[in-house]
C-alpha cells in the first residue's frame, strides 16, 4: 500500500537539513531502487523552487510499504530526525485515484 510521510520542519533548521540531506536522499534513492518511491520533495518556505536562505517548512514523500508499522519505523530513521531537522512527522495511508 502506499503512505505519504509528511515531515514538519523545525524554523531555522536550513543548516542542519542541508548537512543531512545526503543521507536523506540516499534512503529515498534506495527506495526507488526497488521500485517503491513515487515522489518526494521539499515544501519551500516561499513561493519559489529555489527559496534560498527562507529554506523549507517540510518534506513530503508518498511511497509504497507493507504496512502503516512499516512506514513509520522508516519515518522513524530518517535522518532529518537525528539531525533536529522535523519538528513532527505524520505517516498515513495513501490511496491514488489519479492519474491511472
Amino acid at each position: 500500500m502506499l503512505y505519504i510521510i509528511n515531515g514538519e520542519d523545525f524554523a531555522g533548521t536550513l543548516d542542519k537539513r542541508l548537512a543531512a540531506r545526503p543521507a536523506h536522499v540516499e534512503r529515498l534513492l534506495a527506495l526507488q531502487a526497488e521500485g517503491r518511491l513515487i515522489l518526494a520533495g521539499p515544501c519551500p518556505a516561499i513561493d519559489s523552487p529555489d527559496p534560498g536562505p527562507a529554506g523549507f517548512t517540510g518534506s513530503l514523500i508518498v511511497a509504497e510499504f507493507a504496512s502503516l508499522a512499516e512506514a513509520r519505523a522508516w519515518a522513524d530513521a530518517d535522518p532529518y530526525i537525528a539531525a533536529g531537522v522535523y519538528q513532527k512527522v505524520s505517516v498515513k495511508p495513501f490511496k491514488k485515484a489519479l492519474p491511472a
